[in-house]
């Protein structure tokens, strides 16, 4: 029996068919696997612990957009976006997904899709939090990140520090050619990094101004050493990763009495938030101590920053009022004190 001939048409149709059937393949393949439960959990747990302690540590924190992209295995899941880029795909309310893309322990806050800039993080254990506590609280550190890129003038004021050269991806941040090895900048942060401390151990108030005063002094000399262009770059680094870590410190403390979801203390790796703030301040504190620039090389500037804001707290008060009044550096904050 012979068989009819397929037409021009149904052989175009058929066609049509093989690709949207691989289309669809392909998306279930995707997203077959969901959010996973654990971090749908992690990640409410952080909009609602910011909800309730960023106000209490910046000014108006909390009307900064806080979009998170989870990296996960096989794809990634967006939430709290404006406006999700065209190849994700709504699988829940307010929660977007596309396949993987970005590394799976990435850890960073930028304009991924364009602003607003954008926590693109791995799950807790793909981290360097390694569990769910930490996790949340590096988020905050990541969060503030998004604060500060939402200054105005924030992205005018980085190019105004002409530290670029031909990069156009940003990762000059990560790999300006500060000389961190050289033999006098080695001595002089070292010197630099011991009169800080030795001001954060002080109690005696009387004690405490005289080596304060004496350290902004040594402070403005180090600095005085460096060229135009690495002043420029370090006292950037500072002011942004320095004072992120310092960001950290404080959201760990300030969420020692934040009462967590039961769903929240049910996951196998809880960590009570107070367990936390009780070792977050010394352990970067003790990771300054035994810092050494030419080893840690950019990596130098989270403690040896965040040591500098908490001795902000203790010379003013009030200082993190003036923080976004002087963008990309902290030294007219210290200026002002010597005066």
């Amino acid at each position: 029996m012979l068989q009819p001939a397929v037409t021009k048409l149904q052989c175009t149709r058929l066609k049509q068919m093989c690709k949207i059937l691989a289309f669809v393949l392909l998306a279930v393949s995707a997203f077959a696997q969901q959010l996973p439960d654990e971090d749908a959990i992690r990640i409410a747990e952080f909009y609602r612990l910011a909800a309730q302690i960023q106000d209490q540590i910046w000014p108006n924190w909390s009307k900064t957009l806080a979009p998170l992209l989870l990296v996960t295995d096989k794809a990634e899941f967006l939430t709290h976006h404006p406006a999700p880029p065209k190849d994700f795909t709504k699988i829940g309310e307010d929660v977007y997904a596309r396949p993987r893309q970005f590394d799976t322990h990435l850890l960073a806050t930028f304009p991924a899709f364009g602003p607003p800039a954008v926590i693109v993080i791995g799950q807790a254990q793909n981290t360097s939090a390694k569990s769910s506590t930490p996790w949340l609280i590096t988020l905050m550190h990541e969060h503030f990140h998004q604060l500060q890129d939402s200054q105005p003038g924030y992205f005018d004021a980085v190019d105004t520090l002409d530290l670029k050269r031909s990069d156009t991806t940003g990762m000059w941040m990560l790999n300006y050619p500060f000389p961190y090895d050289r033999t006098d900048i080695m001595q002089s942060f070292s010197k630099l990094r011991d009169s800080l401390l030795k001001a954060l151990a002080q109690t005696d108030p009387v004690e405490f101004n005289k080596v304060a005063a004496d350290y902004i002094v040594q402070r403005k000399k180090t600095f005085a050493e460096l060229s135009v262009k690495d002043h420029k770059y370090l006292s950037f680094q500072l002011w942004q990763e320095g004072i992120a870590r310092y960001t950290q410190i404080k959201a760990a403390e300030a969420a020692a009495g934040y009462h967590p979801t039961t769903d929240y203390r049910a996951l196998p790796d809880y960590e009570p938030f107070a367990s936390l703030a009780a070792r977050s301040r010394n352990e970067t504190l003790a990771e300054l101590k035994s810092a050494d620039i030419s080893k840690l090389k950019r990596g130098f500037v989270y403690s040896f920053g965040a040591a500098e804001g908490l001795l902000l707290d203790r010379l003013n008060s009030d200082w993190r009022s003036e923080y976004f009044k002087h963008l990309l550096s902290t030294d007219d904050l210290f200026e002002a004190k010597e005066k």
